[in-house]
């Protein structure tokens, strides 16, 4: 059987938890990282995820904002979180657990958005986006030889064809040349690949998000790919398939994020 790891920035968990269940009822995936969780630990509804069989948890959680999960199936070894930039936000935990008899560890993040102004002179919350990137550079290039997944909301489109226009979208926060090229750095400094990317072609159009602020998010398809999953090399051989579930940004009540699914042949 293949190992499955679903990623999805929820926006809020207590006000999505149904769709969440319904997600995990027929997707059945072993992981699930959740992103924007929007709730301190006590708060977050693990019994519910318990009753489904998802009894091993990860979380770390924020009042109000930010914080990231992670359900698992299998039992969860080590448990880590990094305070990224050093401001005390919930943006990262990781776990470790054992897939074809090795240990395999897999990060969650959920990096900053940026604000509207691509300018770090006048915007702090872009410039806390680059040192956030930078810093994940830096941490992502020591792995310690543990074979490692990563995935989340990185908040950046690094792609041509990961937005609807990239003309339009180069001065647009989340596309801009300095975001996407320090993505692209730290993917290159950990050897890390893209798995999306690595099943489906660069020149296909592929996003995960789509704006609240859009009339008819459909109709009008101007997409972002901001959710991402990456691999070492070895288990990048061994990616059996993605999925990304467009249809949720249609559900009741949806996130404006859907969720990714990456299947690997490891049991």
């Amino acid at each position: 059987m293949a190992l499955s790891i679903a990623t999805w920035n929820i926006n809020s968990v207590r006000l999505r938890q149904n769709i969440v269940l319904s997600f995990l009822e027929d997707k059945q995936p072993d992981i699930l990282c959740l992103q924007e969780i929007k709730c301190q630990n006590d708060q977050f509804p693990g019994k519910v995820f318990r009753k489904l069989g998802y009894e091993y948890q990860a979380v770390h959680g924020q009042k109000g904002y930010h914080g990231v999960a992670i359900l698992s199936k299998r039992p969860i070894a080590e448990t880590e979180s990094r305070d990224f930039c050093g401001v005390g936000d919930s943006r990262h935990v990781s776990v470790t657990f054992q897939a074809s008899g090795q240990k395999v560890r897999i990060h969650n993040f959920y990096v900053p958005a940026g604000g509207d102004e691509p300018d770090v002179t006048i915007n702090p919350k872009f410039d806390h986006k680059l040192r956030f990137i930078d810093e994940m550079k830096s941490v992502l290039a020591n792995e310690g030889g543990i074979p490692s997944v990563l995935v989340g909301d990185l908040n950046i489109a690094p792609l041509e064809n990961d937005v609807w226009s990239h003309k339009q979208m180069l001065k647009i926060v989340s596309h801009t040349p300095v975001e996407t090229e320090g993505l692209t750095a730290a993917m290159t400094a950990g050897g890390w690949h893209d798995l999306m990317r690595q099943f489906i072609p660069a020149d296909q159009k592929l996003y995960t998000w789509w704006s609240y602020r859009a009339r008819d998010w459909e109709v009008s398809d101007r997409g972002r790919r901001l959710d991402h999953v990456w691999a070492a090399p070895e288990l990048s051989r061994e990616l059996k398939d993605v999925e990304i579930l467009r249809e949720a940004r249609g559900w009741e009540k949806p996130s404006d994020h859907v969720p990714v699914i990456a299947r690997f042949d490891l049991d």
